[in-house]
């Protein structure tokens, strides 16, 4: 029996099948792409030559700016882009990398790009580099040399970029604009030994001249590569003179020194020349300060006073926005659950309306039906009465907690009656035989079974009214101001509001301390997700 299965398909005088050669494989990768559709292969092959030609740009012009990381990463990740695409297998990395890309560009560069800012000086009087601050200063302390020669000059446009071409009284043509200096050309148009036109440049008439003046008085074009040098400037598009900093800038020693007090100004490290006295120029540079922006947001007393009050507030609008949406929502659902109520379609989507429209317009709508002199509050339901709903510190904030009652509720609402449909009516059913009350089946039976599938819910929404700064700036714009604090912030300001008004608004915009409040928010809503999804994985026993 066994001899006769061992010998059964078996064949002495059958051939062994040959494996395919290299040139069969080769024609059958091939057939295997035109049946995938030639359309389809096209697609892809021109698809990643957009990318590349775009990323063969962003790579010249990051050279050009000297960014040899972000050059690196650039040329490392379309190559590893084209490997993928480009190759017949690896099908799960090529539907990941869209979704890897678009995760890594707007979630986790963000959060990494705000927390360097948060080491950093960036804001006001801190925006570019040092060379450029260096530039700013000696421009604006220019004054004009008493026996400077006069420079035939003639005004030149590249681009959106204003250029001075300079006849020297030697005879000698020299071209240059604010961030160029001037430097020797040979191929310049004559006329009447002035230079009147260059190559690559478009001359300006005497109207266009007239029409920016001002840009062209105020284009101070450097001599050369030392600041000290002086630059050249015009007052009227056709003659030039020699104009001196009476600031003096020492590169080796790293100093400013104002040439009418001899004041000695410093690179002291903090991004800005600094004299003894503590006083600055300005503007000043970028650089990092280290955890100087957080140690400030949590030790300087002018700075901590605010955020301590605009913190508890938030944590309180949160909390009650919660809490209040929540039951609400509860009540209503279980008020229109009851098998018994006619017309309950036409009355849940009576209140779902709320949830339909956008909350910015809802916001904007209240705002003027709670304005103090011509709302339709005080003038209809109060009978002309002049309540400051958004004028006083406390009306202020119970409005906005009524108005976030009236966008948040029917969300609740609509996942309690979800929630509440799918608990088996068994359940009710046995605990009522039993003899269960219905506010101990509500109690004991509906509410916990609830909790378990809306407990996610709620901590997602106390993350998000942690951070609604749609209804805050629509409503109160956080008003009224806190006219005691030294950073812009109101009464009603919660913390992401505050962050946008340190950064946003006012004289001086601090971005590097607007960014180390947006990561102690990070932090602390984290922790408190974190803490509140493990205390819920106790409800997952109900189950």
């Amino acid at each position: 029996m066994s001899t006769m299965t061992s010998n059964v398909g078996v064949d002495a005088g059958e051939p062994t099948p040959e494996k395919p050669s290299k040139r069969q494989r080769q024609a059958g990768h091939i057939a295997d792409l035109a049946s995938a559709g030639i359309k389809v292969l096209l697609i892809k092959i021109i698809a990643l030559g957009i990318l590349d030609a775009l990323a063969l740009t962003a790579v010249f012009i990051l050279i050009g700016q000297r960014e040899w990381l972000v050059t690196a990463i650039v040329v490392i990740a379309t190559g590893l882009i084209n490997w993928i695409y480009l190759g017949r297998r690896r099908l799960p990395a090529k539907y990941l990398t869209p979704g890897v890309i678009f995760l890594l560009i707007f979630q986790v560069f963000v959060l990494g790009y705000t927390a360097y800012i948060g080491f950093t000086n960036y804001g006001t009087g801190h925006n570019g580099t040092k060379d450029q601050a260096v530039s700013a200063l000696m421009s604006s302390a220019l004054e004009r040399v008493e026996d400077s020669p006069t420079f035939a000059v003639t005004v030149l446009e590249q681009g959106d970029t204003l250029n001075l071409l300079v006849t020297d009284p030697d005879g000698a043509v020299r071209v240059g604009n604010a961030e160029t200096p001037l430097h020797a050309v040979d191929n310049a148009q004559m006329d009447g030994g002035k230079a009147v036109g260059l190559d690559g440049y478009s001359t300006l008439s005497f109207q266009e001249i007239l029409a920016q003046s001002d840009a062209i008085t105020a284009l101070a074009v450097p001599e050369s590569e030392d600041p000290n040098d002086g630059a050249l400037r015009t007052p009227d598009g056709s003659s030039g003179y020699l104009y001196v900093s009476n600031l003096e800038y020492d590169e080796a020693a790293g100093t400013m020194t104002d040439t009418r007090t001899d004041t000695v100004y410093t690179d002291d490290g903090s991004g800005a020349f600094t004299a003894a006295d503590g006083e600055q120029l300005m503007p000043g540079w970028q650089v990092v300060v280290g955890a100087d922006n957080f140690v400030r947001a949590l030790t300087d007393e002018s700075i901590r006073g605010p955020l301590v009050y605009v913190t508890i507030w938030t944590f309180v609008f949160a909390l009650v926005s919660v809490a209040t949406t929540f039951f609400l929502g509860l009540f209503l659902a279980i008020v229109f659950n009851d098998m018994r109520m006619r017309g309950r379609k036409f009355y849940r989507v009576l209140m779902i309306l709320p949830y339909a429209f956008p909350s910015f317009l809802s916001a904007l709508v209240w705002a003027g039906m709670m304005n103090e002199s011509f709302g339709f509050i005080n003038q209809v339901l109060l009978g002309g009465a002049a309540v400051p709903w958004l004028t006083d510190p406390t009306l202020a904030k119970v409005s906005i907690l009524i108005v976030n009652l009236w966008l948040g509720f029917p969300y609740m609402f609509l996942v309690c009656t979800g929630a509440l449909q799918s608990i088996p009516e068994e359940l009710q059913e046995a605990a009522t035989v039993d003899g269960a009350k219905p506010w101990a089946v509500f109690r004991l039976i509906k509410l916990p079974l609830l909790l378990v599938s809306l407990a996610p819910l709620l901590i997602a929404s106390f993350a998000f009214n942690f951070n609604n700064f749609n209804l805050i700036y629509m409503l109160t714009n956080g008003g009224p101001r806190d006219s005691s604090a030294p950073i812009p912030v109101g009464h009603t300001d919660i913390l992401i509001s505050m962050v946008y008004k340190v950064a946003f608004t006012g004289q001086t915009r601090d971005y590097g301390l607007a960014s180390a409040f947006t990561i102690i928010i990070f932090i602390v809503v984290a922790i408190i997700s974190i803490i509140s999804f493990r205390k819920t994985k106790a409800l997952e026993e109900l189950n």
